[in-house]
């Protein structure tokens, strides 16, 4: 567990449990990592995401953790309930300061996803509950997201995708197309295009922007095309 991680919440009303699953195989050097990281960090603190943070009564709760091989996944941000806009910088913070606990495993995105439904199963009690998957490779250890669906207590979770198109060997659109058919899973899933790492904070705050908007949360089904800027 990463240094600095807050205690659990206890359970609370909140309209959205939202876990956040960063890629951190071995597809990704240490200048992409460090600008997914750094980008979620300034993504969760940007103008129109803290607007959407707060635009309703009840509170988010929010988690984070990296992953890669089939026993490789660290928890960087335990579950902390955004109730106010210092709480929100904390855990920017927090996950800005992060480093990474791997980087020469592979993309076991199942066991991945099998790991984020054991953190959502001790979230606080929200009304909505969304797992974000970011990653710029497919599945290529253990069993795939679809046995992680059918074996995972998945019932009622969106599983939202966040596709980082930089890697040269995969094709973009059968990258994109992996995460459309195989990743994307519950009501109104929705996926997020990063052209490349540079692009990473852009995508995830318009992705953030979308989850969080109150009764928007995993509103759109399919693939969402990225926008400039």
């Amino acid at each position: 567990m990463a240094a600095g991680l807050a205690s659990p919440v206890a359970a609370a009303d909140c309209r959205l449990a939202l876990l956040l699953a960063i890629d951190v195989s071995s597809s990704v050097d240490a200048a992409e990592d460090a600008l997914q990281r750094n980008g979620l960090a300034a993504a969760l603190i940007a103008p129109e995401v803290q607007e959407a943070f707060f635009a309703a009564d009840l509170p988010v709760a929010l988690a984070a953790y990296e992953w890669s091989g089939r026993h490789n996944q660290e928890l960087l941000l335990d579950w902390r309930l955004i109730d106010s806009r210092a709480a929100l910088l904390d855990v920017a913070q927090t996950i800005g300061r992060s480093r990474r606990s791997h980087s020469d495993f592979p993309t076991a995105m199942g066991y991945a996803l099998g790991y984020g439904a054991g953190v959502l199963g001790r979230a606080p009690d929200c009304l909505f509950s969304t797992l974000d998957m970011a990653g710029d490779g497919e599945n290529n250890e253990g069993f795939p997201p679809s046995a992680a669906y059918s074996e995972f207590p998945f019932t009622g979770v969106t599983v939202n995708g966040l596709v980082v198109n930089a890697a040269d060997y995969e094709a973009e659109v059968n990258l994109i197309e992996y995460y459309r058919t195989d990743v994307l899973h519950g009501h109104g899933a929705f996926l997020e295009i990063a052209q490349g790492f540079e692009d990473y904070e852009r995508a995830m705050r318009r992705k953030l922007e979308t989850e969080l908007s109150p009764r928007i949360t995993g509103a759109r089904d399919g693939m969402r095309p990225a926008a400039p800027g």
